[in-house]
């Protein structure tokens, strides 16, 4: 069941101190903020591990929407791979 700011919807907090908000949220992260007593904001939310922020951030972010942007504009072939490989095996 799907909530709108128009069709609240009453939910029983069980003894384990759990709600259930539906299926569709199962095994999805959410952010939980009280705003006052009894008052809480829920939102789902997707959290970035502490050791790929990195790849949010300026300047690894803009290289990789640049390498993104590149690869839709070539796409992938094996076309050159015997010449790739022979090239390789010639300079070892």
């Amino acid at each position: 069941m799907q909530a709108t700011a128009s069709s609240p919807v009453v939910k029983v907090v069980g003894a384990n101190g759990q709600i259930s908000l539906g299926k569709q949220f199962a095994g999805r992260q959410v952010l939980i903020e009280e705003q006052g007593t009894g008052v809480w904001l829920i939102r789902t939310a997707t959290v970035i591990p502490d050791n790929e922020r990195w790849l949010h951030e300026a300047p690894a972010s803009s290289d990789l929407a640049r390498a993104l942007a590149w690869s839709t504009q070539h796409p992938a072939s094996d076309s050159q791979t015997d010449s790739i490989l022979a090239a390789v095996a010639q300079s070892e």
